[in-house]
């Protein structure tokens, strides 16, 4: 937050003839801090945590967030003006649009105060007094068409369809067929995992002999809805139920990962499943059942040894998965 007042008191005197480079990625909604007048940090801190324990989509979180602050949503870019700004973009948000990449901090937007409200009341949140009553105020979000966002430019320099084609291109350099699912999935990420289970399970059957590995590649965000106390992620809990789903199917391996090398809570990028996953698990007394039901995949695959840590990646396109059928 404090980073964030100095940052705004840089900008403040700039004129006409200055030029402001921003860069702008996945983690800006969470680094890029200022609440709004009557709203505390702790008050936004316990906000942030309901809507990632939500489940609800990232740009529906964005849409709340950026009504909470005074830098989200344009106000950035607005804070700069009349100087001129080159905000250059990597994407970690399904469809790429620029507004809700770092809760769009130099990107006009059309949302209201009651479409942030209706995000409190669709995922049932108990939003804090304070930032109920500061619903109700007007917002310094910046509509879209605002002289202040006439001089800044946006470019996108990296995103989610980039690491699936580079996948994509190994693959097919390896000789495997290779498809490309989406790289915007969004949904729950155990009913996602029971829908490309089907999805590979038909293929297998469909396949025929001698036929080449077929390589499966999707991206996008999942998301989990915490029904439990345990430690899990979006992409450990997609490979937990892929496993569960699969239920030991032969010649099916899948990783999936989220790209900044933190899944969730978690300093662990995702987990690696194959044929075995479920036996290995009854052998070493693990429950993948229970393990699911509690949100625990993390600690699940770290008993298997079969999580994925790469440590920070320094980079955030998404989630990046992939099932091989070999």
């Amino acid at each position: 937050m404090v980073a964030t007042e100095r940052m705004l008191d840089l900008l403040a005197p700039l004129g006409e003839g200055d030029f402001v480079l921003a860069l702008i990625s996945g983690g800006a909604s969470a680094l890029l801090c200022a609440p709004i007048d009557g709203v505390s940090l702790a008050e936004k801190q316990a906000v942030n945590a309901m809507l990632l324990a939500s489940g609800a989509p990232i740009d529906r979180m964005n849409t709340l967030r950026k009504h909470l602050s005074r830098v989200k949503g344009g106000q950035l870019a607005a804070a700069a003006y009349p100087a001129r700004m080159l905000a250059l973009m990597i994407s970690d948000v399904p469809g790429d649009d620029p507004a809700f990449i770092g809760s769009g901090p130099t990107i006009g937007d059309s949302s209201t105060l009651e479409d942030a409200r209706a995000v409190a009341l669709r995922w049932q949140l108990p939003l804090p007094d304070s930032v109920r009553a500061a619903l109700l105020r007007p917002s310094g979000v910046i509509a879209p068409g605002d002289p202040r966002l006439a001089r800044v430019e946006n470019r996108i320099i990296a995103a989610p369809a980039q690491s699936l084609a580079a996948a994509a291109d190994m693959g097919r350099r390896a000789g495997w067929q290779v498809q490309v699912l989406s790289d915007r999935l969004e949904g729950e990420a155990r009913e996602v995992a029971v829908d490309q289970a089907r999805l590979v399970m038909q293929l297998a059957a469909d396949r025929k002999p001698g036929a080449p590995p077929l390589l499966l590649l999707s991206g996008g965000e999942l998301t989990v809805t915490r029904r439990g106390d345990g430690l899990g992620g979006p992409n450990a809990e997609f490979c937990l139920a892929l496993a569960l789903a699969l239920n030991g199917a032969e010649g099916i391996h899948a990783l999936a990962g989220d790209t900044d090398g933190v899944d969730g809570g978690a300093e662990v990028a995702g987990a690696v499943i194959g044929p075995d996953t479920l036996a290995k698990a009854q052998r070493l007394g693990e429950d993948a059942s229970l393990a699911l039901a509690r949100n625990d995949a993390h600690r699940f695959f770290a008993a298997l040894g079969d999580q994925v840590i790469t440590g920070p990646t320094l980079t955030n396109v998404n989630d990046f998965r992939a099932i091989l059928l070999t």
